[in-house]
């Protein structure tokens, strides 16, 4: 015997949706899966004055844009970011590597130091986890008004190489203790 189906004539293609809101798909099985007290705010964007950053756990960024003082900003693409170190007295050196490889030096006070909720800072949960969406020079006036209260940053340099032994001359001259 056939059933016949019924469709009620006052239901809406937006009414049968509604019925059922429980997420599908990848959101779905993503939301089963977090741990308690895991989610953060989807999507929500936070900041220093020294650097901005995504706060969900799993958030990560594409690129990550330097702001210069004069105006100027320069994107790089997380995929290319190699490996990269930090020295308390130098600062953090980022090498990123494309059609040549770049060298970002930031120098600053407080660059590993994490925020007031203690959830992020430039080194460990910033850069390495692909959270940072930009990072900034900031003026004199700005890094005495920060003090010792958060990260600073004085300068960002970048500069790229076609060769070892130029990289090698540019890192003696503005940061030698990354010199090896």
């Amino acid at each position: 015997m056939k059933e016949d189906w019924i469709m009620p004539d006052d239901l809406t293609h937006q009414d049968r949706l509604q019925r059922d809101s429980s997420p599908k798909g990848l959101k779905g099985i993503l939301e089963s899966r977090e741990q308690p007290g895991e989610k953060e705010v989807e999507g929500a964007e936070a900041a220093c004055r020294a650097f901005g950053y995504l706060r969900g756990i799993r958030d990560q960024s594409a690129a990550v844009e330097f702001r210069f003082r004069n105006g100027n900003s320069e994107w790089f693409p997380y995929s290319w970011l190699g490996n990269w170190k930090y020295n308390h007295s130098e600062g953090l050196l980022l090498k990123f590597s494309g059609d040549l490889v770049y060298l970002v030096l930031i120098k600053g006070s407080n660059l590993d130091k994490p925020l007031k909720e203690g959830a992020v800072n430039l080194t460990h949960a910033g850069f390495q986890r692909h959270r940072l969406l930009w990072v900034r020079e900031m003026t004199e006036e700005e890094i005495a008004n920060v003090g010792e209260t958060e990260p600073t940053i004085d300068s960002i340099d970048v500069a790229e190489f076609e060769s070892h032994a130029a990289l090698k001359e540019w890192l003696s001259k503005k940061a030698p203790a990354f010199v090896t």
